[in-house]
């Protein structure tokens, strides 16, 4: 289907971005408000509004500023299709049986969304608005972006090649838009200033390697990138009289991909991200100017987004409506599937000062064959870890097997770096999470329980051939 996003791809330049919005401002201010995701890739909020000082990101700032800092998001998932379907649908990803990365691309491994399941997109343009989408869709199921998405995409597009054309001339006037602008957040390779790598901190669960340390403030450059185009996006908007009725969200699918236990895994490194809401034209609408510690699932999001601009939110979208008066999560879950080839099963449950995490498939090591192996930072890290050089915190995430459960004191040791689930100081709490987790699974019919089918499998083996060693692939 070429339709479909497929491994690798590149992101539209921004200049095309910029057109997009030139386009748009033909439109006039509409009654029913403009919804702008601003998604970027692989980004951690390493941003001074988070309190990285040394980082300064002025226009991410002041949308915080003047809109809402929600200070605690957490994604559904540390990878980026099992998150981006979850949040085009509004669902958990295991929810709907599209938990496992990038399923759903060859014809004989299709999976359908249940009956009655519509995507955002469709939502929106049912409700009268025109969608759009600058870069990557990367949905873990079928569908037709024509269906989507208004504006007539060039066949090339699934490639990534700056080829996409939006069309307008069948727009009614004053015709209000839900639009998604994709940045390559943490994957970006622009030019900017870089930082001095002995300024950032480094989590305590990566050596202090100066090499280590150069990767660790590139990101942070990542993020200074970031700002920069989200500005660019901005004075645009304003530019052509949109920013007043457009509501501005500014998110990442999850955290950081250049490491050992981020990007991937369920700890917070993977799943913390950041996201400002911003509303120009009603700040009152959204209580602009206070930040925000709430509980809240990516998935929320979506739901939100529906809320604002006055559409129904289904019945069987799982997001909530963070602005709505009684919003309040105790917790928020997570879950890592198959991703590429590995497989994997892990779940966890986020509440305000614990993280439980519940490892499927303990006989296999955390750090098991995957596509970052042929990377010069995880080969550093394996080389560190053989010759010996790795303390207590950072060597025990290469053990050949790994615990079922999982545990972390968030206030004392908020790297997630001493697993406490057998200190009995700790059982009640364990046994909490536990209750949680486990009728979630159940009322959600977490469709990860289940093994992946053979058509998926096999589609897998197809792209990775023998990099594909799990038993499930043996079986078949």
């Amino acid at each position: 289907m070429d339709h479909i996003t497929r491994p690798k791809l590149p992101l539209i330049r921004s200049s095309l971005t910029i057109l997009t919005l030139v386009c748009l401002s033909s439109l006039g201010l509409a009654e029913k408000p403009n919804i702008l995701w601003i998604y970027a890739e692989d980004q951690s909020p390493l941003m001074s509004c988070y309190g990285v000082e040394q980082n300064p990101t002025p226009h991410i700032d002041k949308l915080a500023k003047d809109g809402v800092l929600f200070t605690r998001a957490f994604m559904p998932a540390p990878v980026c299709s099992a998150t981006r379907s979850a949040l085009i649908t509004g669902c958990m990803q295991t929810s709907l049986g599209i938990h496992n990365h990038r399923s759903s691309r060859t014809p004989d491994s299709q999976i359908q969304l249940p009956a009655g399941v519509r995507t955002l997109p469709e939502l929106f343009k049912a409700a009268g608005y025109f969608t759009f989408n600058q870069g990557k869709d990367d949905y873990n199921f079928s569908y037709d972006r024509q269906k989507l998405y208004n504006g007539e995409y060039k066949k090339n597009f699934a490639q990534g090649h700056s080829g996409l054309s939006i069309s307008f001339d069948t727009l009614q006037s004053n015709q209000p838009f839900f639009g998604q602008i994709q940045l390559k957040g943490g994957k970006s390779r622009a030019k900017i200033t870089s930082l001095d790598p002995d300024s950032v901190t480094l989590p305590p669960y990566y050596p202090n390697h100066p090499e280590i340390r150069k990767i660790w403030a590139r990101h942070h450059d990542t993020a200074r990138v970031m700002d920069r185009e989200v500005g660019e996006i901005i004075a645009k908007l304003k530019e052509n009289e949109l920013l007043e009725n457009t509501i501005v969200f500014v998110f990442s699918d999850h955290g950081w991909n250049n490491g050992l236990r981020d990007k991937q895994f369920c700890y917070d490194g993977g799943l913390h991200v950041p996201l400002t809401i911003t509303w120009y034209g009603k700040p009152e609408a959204i209580n602009s100017g206070k930040a925000r510690t709430d509980l809240v699932n990516g998935i929320d999001i979506s739901s939100t987004s529906l809320a604002l601009a006055g559409i129904s939110i289904p019945e069987y979208m799982e997001g909530e409506n963070l602005f709505a008066p009684d919003f309040h999560r105790d917790f928020v879950i997570g879950a890592r599937d198959r991703c590429d080839f590995t497989i994997d099963r892990i779940r966890t449950v986020r509440t305000d000062n614990f993280r439980y995490i519940r490892n499927g498939l303990t006989d296999r090591p955390y750090m098991q064959p995957q596509y970052r192996d042929t990377k010069p930072y995880t080969k550093l890290l394996k080389q560190l870890f053989a010759e010996g050089k790795l303390n207590e915190a950072q060597a025990w995430f290469f053990a050949p097997h790994r615990p079922a459960e999982e545990l972390y004191d968030l206030q004392s040791d908020p790297y997630q770096t001493r697993n406490i689930a057998t200190d009995p100081d700790y059982a009640e709490e364990l046994k909490k999470h536990r209750k949680i987790l486990d009728q979630w699974i159940i009322e959600t019919k977490d469709r990860g329980q289940e093994p992946e089918s053979a058509e998926g499998l096999r589609a897998t083996m197809k792209r990775w051939k023998g990099r594909c060693v799990n038993p499930e692939y043996q079986n078949l």
